[in-house]
């Protein structure tokens, strides 16, 4: 039996994961704010799958927070001793630049923060099953220069178009990280191809909840058909780096200084935490 560990799992393309795997057999972890959430999500499950709720765990996780990011992974790693399949799929959209009470940007610390501990603090557990992959649900494509390493949390002038480049570039290069401790990892960054058909999480301007409201009922996918590519990424994972944008293979942003900027980015984010 698979491990799956899925971070927001319990709203849209997460929950659809949470309830494929489970009904597929799987055992399935899910980190979330919401207990009510998961658990109608598990009776939804369960009436198809009877052996669901034996397989399934929920652990309550702020994701946008160190501490609670910190709490799950030990938890996970007091309680798994393999992890074969790790979806990071948690999302909630900010327009504005906003402070944890950690001291943190809240975007920079949920997008990326919470991954780059996910990914090294279970490396040993992924580590020990035979095919493990990472499916961060970065979207590829950032330029090469998107991160400002003087300035990683953008005290110094904040927009949503840098903030949400410098994440997903962060997270291309966190692969180069993890899959060179690890050969044998799949890692994958990984977008919709189209617009999805979920919730709206985040706080974002009138503009921006109009067009979803208008524009999901008419040309977005239901998340269950938006996360089959990734569906068929767990259950055939290959080594290495890859990205996608739905079941479409994406070119690898790529620079000579890949290798320099994915240990530099390390050093600050371990110096930060």
């Amino acid at each position: 039996m698979r491990t799956i560990v899925i971070t927001g799992g319990t709203d849209g393309m997460g929950a659809a994961l949470a309830r494929h795997f489970l009904a597929a057999g799987d055992r399935v972890v899910v980190l979330g704010r919401s207990r009510a959430k998961f658990d109608t999500l598990l009776a939804g499950v369960a009436r198809e799958s009877p052996s669901a709720p034996s397989r399934a765990e929920f652990i309550a996780t702020d994701l946008s927070l160190v501490q609670d990011s910190r709490r799950a992974i030990d938890q996970l790693r007091r309680e798994h001793g393999r992890v074969d399949a790790l979806i990071l799929a948690a999302s909630f959209i900010r327009q504005r630049r906003h402070v944890t009470s950690e001291g943190h940007e809240a975007s920079w610390s949920l997008f990326f923060l919470s991954k780059y501990l996910f990914v090294t603090g279970l490396a040993d557990l992924l580590r020990t099953a035979d095919r493990p992959i990472v499916v961060n649900t970065a979207v590829p494509g950032a330029r090469a220069d998107a991160i400002d390493f003087d300035d990683l949390e953008m005290v110094g002038g904040f927009t949503f178009t840098r903030s949400n480049a410098q994440q997903r570039r962060a997270n291309e290069l966190l692969g180069i990280l993890a899959t060179g401790q690890n050969p044998a990892l799949g890692y994958i960054t990984w977008g919709p191809a189209r617009l999805v058909r979920t919730g709206f999480a985040g706080e974002v301007g009138i503009g921006m909840k109009l067009a979803a409201a208008l524009l999901a009922p008419l040309l977005g996918q239901r998340a269950e058909k938006a996360v089959r590519p990734i569906i068929d990424l767990v259950d055939a994972p290959t080594p290495g780096r890859a990205a996608y944008r739905g079941a479409k293979p994406r070119p690898l942003t790529a620079s000579v200084q890949d290798g320099q900027d994915a240990a530099r980015l390390a050093t600050a984010v371990t110096a930060s935490l």
